[in-house]
């Protein structure tokens, strides 16, 4: 089977963008779609997009993640909390971060069995679609089932794995892939960087005749 990867962050409102046509990919195509997280750049290399003083950015995205979402009629509003704490009047990161890592080690969880993209579908639109207080109460444990899988069972999983060494080689990956953002989807050793060139990757898909024949 052809490979897909998507490199992806919990972090990024333009990786919750991607995610249905992550989804519609593995429907349509003969491809193995395969989930690839990495940690946020605020962490990776914070001063790419968060410079002191340089606020123009983040307030570019604020802007432009919204009006997107309503493009694509996707539900939005910014995480509350945050999967990254970070005061946004310094946009200095905070060294406590008791969020990202737990989402992004259950993401290369889920990959590992079989389930990457629909956990990442469906915690990103519990995250980025308005769930307020979404760390509380059940609310990962249903979007984990929703994915099909189980929430206890994952912890057990990442309760002293070694899942960061995943996150690390995706980081690598990425980098030889020739990007540094996300979301980036990779085919064949080429990037699509941007949720808004998935239609050009099925396009180089189509290419290659890999487009499943009930959906020609």
């Amino acid at each position: 089977m052809e490979q897909v990867d998507v490199f992806w962050s919990f972090r990024s409102p333009y990786s919750y963008l991607a995610t249905p046509g992550m989804l519609d990919l593995k429907q349509r195509y003969s491809v193995d779609v395969n989930l690839r997280v990495v940690l946020p750049i605020a962490l990776r290399d914070p001063d790419i997009l968060f410079k002191a003083g340089d606020k123009n950015k983040a307030h570019y995205i604020m802007l432009d993640w919204t009006r997107r979402a309503e493009f694509l009629g996707l539900p939005h509003k910014w995480p509350s909390p945050d999967p990254i704490v970070q005061d946004f009047e310094t946009m200095k990161i905070s060294e406590q971060q008791p969020y990202i890592y737990r989402l992004s080690k259950l993401g290369a969880e889920a990959q590992r069995q079989g389930r990457g993209i629909e956990f990442a579908a469906q915690v990103a639109r519990m995250i980025w679609g308005g769930t307020r207080h979404w760390d509380e109460g059940d609310h990962l444990q249903q979007a984990t089932e929703a994915a099909g899988l189980s929430l206890a069972e994952m912890e057990r999983e990442i309760d002293g794995g070694n899942h960061l060494d995943d996150i690390e080689a995706n980081h690598q990956a990425l980098n030889k892939a020739g990007h540094w953002g996300v979301p980036t989807f990779v085919y064949d050793g080429e990037p699509f960087f941007g949720q808004d060139r998935i239609d050009t990757l099925c396009w180089r898909l189509d290419q290659h005749g890999l487009r499943k024949p009930e959906h020609v």
